[in-house]
């Protein structure tokens, strides 16, 4: 065969992957849906993109590098109009070749899964195939940030592939994630069901939404462990806080986070305890902010779940951890859900304990019992500070009247008369007095306070112990 046949030959093949089955594309825009390549073009800067392994078309999938805002990143986008996208040996194969380069690169790796699952008729080889790339993804995990956006279906063991993820993007209507189908369990899984559930951690309504989450959070994190997130310029370093201490959680982290950066983690799961990722004075930071507005903030299991994989996603990549506690302890459950809740709390305060990177507290309300040791304990964190009103106490000041005070009581003293004396032995004053949080804050300052804590924390460095790894109560 002569170099120009050759030549020919690759057009041909080159043209037959980049055109697709027309048929099937048309199906897949029927369904509302992109095909993985202008999925991928969309996402990554123009003229970026550099697919590879293009003829490999067994693989039903499209892979390569290219840059999104300037910055380096992976993609493997499952290709539902060739074979459904299926995961077989071919794909496995090349979604490992494409790990194993961000590895020794160190850049995040983008998934966008659109598969019917397992190619059956390879048997065990799919599930082999499906093994290896749980092991990669394994040894990947915390060293480059791994970003994956559900884009149709998901379901069996291509489920798990979503779970090993730091972040995942669901689009409501679209996203079909689930280890059974309504076949088997007798009720369709939906999105809300899934996010309400902990099962990922953002739900959009559009793919294009999906894909500009995944853009906002490459420009949010490192490339990988080795290195800082990208610090930036923009808000006021100096802005002050207008009532702070009447804003909602919500309002509160994005009016403490730079201008429009904040993104929720996890918000329809444990939302006694809110999660965002965005920036402050320039530098990407994980904050937990508690929400007395649900049940006073008092942890319960799904919120002590959340927080712990959200300050171990942190940690992972160097980001400094923000808490702001206004917690009235802990919820109270069930004698059969204790072992649970036990168990969770340990893992919130085990996560803290463990995390390395820099991390700030700050008082905002009351910081009651198991609450308070769980959250970083403030003491965990490495600058603390508490708000005028705050309140640091191993019981509510009703509950510690009640207990402590009952001699009092029966003589006729005035039960408000006493809650107010016990809250002035527990106030945010007492605790500075006592080393407890570094200094009293004017709420409107907690910004450009947190801002300085930051700037003090960049050159933190910590040597943990040599052991392979903690026990972590799971």
């Amino acid at each position: 065969m002569s170099e120009l046949d050759t030549a020919q030959r690759v057009w041909q093949m080159r043209q037959t992957a980049l055109q697709g089955d027309q048929e099937r594309v048309t199906k897949q825009h029927e369904a509302g849906k992109m095909t993985a390549r202008e999925r991928v073009l969309k996402l990554f800067d123009t003229g970026s993109f550099m697919e590879a392994d293009t003829m490999q078309l067994d693989a039903c999938a499209v892979s390569g590098s290219g840059t999104i805002d300037g910055r380096l990143a992976y993609c493997f986008a499952q290709d539902y109009t060739s074979h459904g996208g299926a995961m077989s040996v071919a794909q496995a194969q090349k979604l490992l070749k494409l790990l194993r380069k961000a590895q020794m690169t160190g850049a995040p790796v983008l998934l966008l899964l659109d598969s019917a699952g397992a190619r059956l008729q390879e048997g065990a080889l799919a599930l082999s195939a499906y093994s290896r790339v749980y092991a990669q993804l394994t040894r990947l995990s915390g060293v480059c940030p791994i970003l994956t956006a559900v884009l149709g279906p998901c379901r069996g063991s291509a489920a798990m592939l979503s779970q090993l993820s730091d972040a995942l993007i669901l689009v409501d209507g679209i996203s079909e994630l689930e280890l059974h189908s309504a076949l088997v369990t007798g009720e369709k899984t939906s999105v809300k069901l899934l996010a309400g559930n902990g099962g990922a951690q953002m739900v959009v309504r559009t793919e294009d939404e999906a894909l500009s989450a995944l853009s906002a959070l490459v420009n949010l994190l490192p490339a990988s462990n080795t290195e800082d997130a990208p610090i930036t310029d923009g808000d006021d370093l100096n802005r002050t806080l207008v009532n702070a201490d009447a804003l909602t959680a919500g309002d509160l982290a994005r009016e403490l986070l730079d201008e429009g950066t904040g993104i929720q983690w996890t918000a329809d799961y444990g939302k006694r305890l809110q999660t965002w990722l965005g920036k402050l004075g320039g530098r990407s930071v994980g904050l937990l902010v508690s929400d007395a507005t649900e049940e006073e903030g008092r942890l319960d299991i799904a919120s002590c779940e959340k927080a712990a994989r959200f300050v171990r996603f942190c940690d992972s990549y160097h980001l400094p951890v923000i808490t702001l506690v206004n917690s009235n302890g802990l919820t109270v459950g069930k004698p059969s859900e204790q072992a649970r809740l036990m168990r969770a709390l340990t893992q919130l305060s085990f996560a803290y304990a463990e995390a390395t990177t820099p991390k700030a507290a700050v008082v905002t309300g009351n910081a009651v019992g198991a609450a308070f040791v769980a959250m970083g304990g403030v003491r965990m964190a490495d600058i603390a500070y508490a708000w005028p009103g705050a309140m640091i106490s191993p019981l509510t000041a009703d509950t510690a009247v009640a207990t402590l005070f009952d001699e009092q009581l029966n003589e006729g003293e005035s039960r408000e008369t006493l809650k107010k004396a016990y809250i002035a032995s527990v106030d945010a004053v007492y605790a500075a007095r006592q080393g407890i949080v570094d200094d009293v804050l004017d709420p409107a300052e907690t910004r450009k306070y947190l801002i300085a804590a930051l700037e003090i924390l960049a050159s933190k460095h910590e040597v943990a112990l040599p052991k392979k790894h903690a026990n972590m109560p799971l």
